[in-house]
């Protein structure tokens, strides 16, 4: 699940994650995967765990790799999870690892549960609501944190501590 869905009554704090970072996290979690290798095969939840998939599925030495896909949001309207694409591949799950890169609130994290009921469910981040949905994780942050992963962000200029807020008081005045 990319990103997660802002709490627009409550102030939101930011977690960015740069492409580094996500590899070092996710090759983290490969690491603590390795001992119940090897998996019969990857289902990578598309869109936000393809990446984290390659990486685990890279050091995992695994090149089966299929997908699934659920529509739980678009950007930040919540609405119900439509299955897009089943995981044919994976059965019930039994020897496939499920790989994502955030549980959030688990919507699609119950979803894909269901679907594939007996396979190990691992992400690289998890919030508190998520977090019992799945079985391994390696960071953990708060519910009203907005991840950035690296492909929701670009480099852009940023002004100057000071400068900006200088900007912000002269529009509180």
């Amino acid at each position: 699940m990319t990103g997660s869905t802002p709490a627009p009554d409550r102030p939101q704090k930011y977690f960015t994650v740069g492409w580094d970072t996500l590899q070092r996290d996710a090759r983290a979690l490969a690491w603590r995967l390795a001992a119940m290798a090897p998996f019969k095969g990857i289902v990578a939840i598309t869109k936000g765990g393809l990446i984290p998939a390659a990486i685990v599925a890279r050091e995992l030495d695994c090149r089966v790799i299929e997908t699934v896909s659920i529509a739980t949001y678009d950007e930040f309207t919540p609405g119900q999870p439509r299955v897009l694409k089943p995981p044919a591949a994976a059965g019930d799950g039994a020897g496939w690892l499920i790989v994502d890169d955030l549980v959030d609130t688990g919507t699609t994290g119950r979803v894909v549960r269901a679907l594939l009921p007996a396979a190990h469910f691992a992400t690289v981040y998890a919030k508190p609501a998520g977090r019992p949905i799945v079985d391994s994780f390696i960071t953990e942050v708060s519910q009203d944190t907005w991840i950035l992963f690296p492909w929701d962000t670009e480099l852009q200029f940023a002004q100057p501590i000071v400068k900006a807020r200088a900007a912000g008081a002269a529009g509180h005045g």
